[in-house]
């Protein structure tokens, strides 16, 4: 039985620390602030409650794994689990909406096709096809097994692009995001939906590969589901079952270095001067500087641009939510190029995407007069933007509920308060640098979208998180403390789950 720390709280660290002390190891988690979560976090006044991270999950069978192999209580026994239907709401800029249902292939063709026209259901279907093929192709190396040293197989494109003959040139075929909206799905708004999926984690579309169309097969396979009370209390189900496991949790622990010894990590330096010894150390936070001794460089395309955060306007509603209202609408922006250039050239978008989240979940409001309904934008990170301005935030804020009262009727007449949350709370609260959300890993691009891989030069460190294989998102978190928890119980022969 040997001694682990883990530095930070979140739920890929907590997974991986559940999993160890099943394994039969003496597990210490080590967190700066106050709670446990990460992302996950939560805002609550007056009876409204707000989650201040990820408002769904999506591949809830890596929870459900965690929870099977970590005791006897299943996820659902821990947590009540329900698929959002519709799966989403779209509204374009030229005044069309979608609603689009949730893990329907059928049903999103039929939707698509009475929305927008005949046969964009059938390019949307073709798409998701291709996508799926792309999953097929990628899914174990790029997400169920350790980073592997040679990461040819990740740096080809998994996605069989259509080659597409456009007026008097050659044939193309699409290497991003934005070509194969122009490209293959030939539709603006086809285009922008999209576009949304890749901007929605925090990728530029006119960049990021064209093996992002597993985001949006991965949705709409998988579905969407959302936790009552919040998609906080999945970290509380995640902290029950590490205490359950005997994991022990140290708050306000700022951790300001690894310690090395005979060439491996031998514990870890805390901000008060104190040392604990440990024989692996698990690193499930972005590393600040001088914490590692030994630091592999992250891929050069993860460093190319600003790494976008987001900004997060939680508002408290008078007014019972109508029936039939759609858990999550996105607004789609009416100039997505213009947004683009902003968020990823770090500005501010002046029509931002914004996506609406209103959940039929009496936990988040005082009672059913009222309602509770959070604004997500992605958006440039602290730095490029100065959001510590008020008279920016402000502005901004403005900007981000005009364009939600797009989507709900008499929006700013129903507010009773308004809270903001920018990516420099976001910083301040997770030490992330600048408040950047890290984006799910991908192949193609020659490998510049890939992570850090969970094992380092350093024998006995390891990293779990999203800043680490296989990236950001609750799924990838949750799959990168299973990877990191098969190294260490396994050795360097761990090759992932079967």
């Amino acid at each position: 039985m040997a001694r682990i720390a883990v530095i930070g709280a979140g739920t890929g660290a907590m997974a991986a620390a559940a999993r160890l002390a099943v394994a039969g190891h003496r597990v210490t988690v080590y967190e700066r602030s106050a709670t446990y979560g990460g992302s996950l976090g939560r805002y609550a006044r007056d009876g409204f409650v707000f989650d201040t991270g990820p408002g769904l999950l999506h591949l809830p069978a890596v929870y459900r794994d965690l929870f099977v192999k970590t005791g006897k209580e299943p996820l659902e026994q821990c947590v009540t689990l329900t698929q959002v239907d519709p799966a989403s709401r779209h509204l374009f800029a030229d005044g069309t909406a979608v609603s689009l249902p949730n893990a329907s292939r059928a049903g999103v063709v039929g939707a698509l096709d009475q929305a927008l026209g005949a046969g964009a259901g059938a390019r949307w279907g073709d798409f998701l096809d291709r996508a799926g093929t792309a999953w097929d192709r990628s899914r174990r190396p790029l997400l169920e097994e350790p980073l592997r040293e040679d990461r040819e197989v990740l740096a080809r494109d998994p996605y069989p692009s259509v080659r597409v003959r456009r007026l008097l040139r050659s044939p193309r075929q699409a290497g991003t995001v934005a070509e194969i909206g122009a490209w293959e799905l030939a539709d603006p708004r086809l285009a922008a939906l999209l576009d949304g999926y890749a901007l929605s984690y925090g990728l530029d579309p006119r960049r990021a590969p064209a093996a992002a169309a597993l985001l949006p097969y991965m949705e709409e396979t998988f579905g969407s589901w959302y936790v009552a009370g919040g998609m906080r209390a999945l970290a509380d189900a995640v902290y029950e079952r590490c205490l359950a496991r005997k994991v022990e949790f140290v708050f306000g622990a700022d951790v300001v270095r690894v310690t090395e010894k005979d060439g491996r990590a031998a514990g870890i330096e805390l901000a008060d001067g104190r040392s604990v010894e440990a024989a692996h150390v698990v690193l499930g936070v972005q590393p600040a500087p001088g914490l590692l001794p030994v630091r592999e460089a992250a891929p050069a395309g993860q460093r190319e641009a600003p790494v976008p955060g987001r900004f997060v306007v939680m508002l408290s509603l008078s007014g019972a939510r109508e029936p039939g209202t759609v858990h999550r609408t996105v607004v789609h922006a009416g100039d997505p190029a213009a947004e683009q250039e902003a968020v990823f050239g770090g500005r501010t978008a002046e029509r931002p995407t914004v996506t609406v989240l209103r959940p039929d979940d009496p936990a988040t409001r005082p009672d059913e007069e009222h309602e509770a309904v959070t604004l997500v934008v992605t958006a440039a990170p602290q730095g490029p933007v100065d959001w510590t301005d008020p008279v920016l935030r402000a502005r901004f804020t403005d900007s981000v509920v005009d364009r939600a009262a797009e989507a709900v009727p008499g929006l700013r007449e129903r507010i009773l308060h308004t809270e903001v949350r920018t990516p420099a709370e976001t910083s301040a609260d997770t030490g992330a640098e600048g408040g950047s959300v890290p984006a799910p890993a991908l192949a193609g691009a020659a490998g510049g979208y890939l992570h850090t891989g969970n094992r380092t030069p350093l024998p006995g460190l390891y990293l779990a998180g999203g800043w680490s294989h296989p990236g950001g998102g609750l799924a990838h978190a949750g799959m990168s403390g299973a990877l990191v928890a098969g190294l260490v119980v396994e050795g360097d022969g761990f090759r992932g789950s079967q």
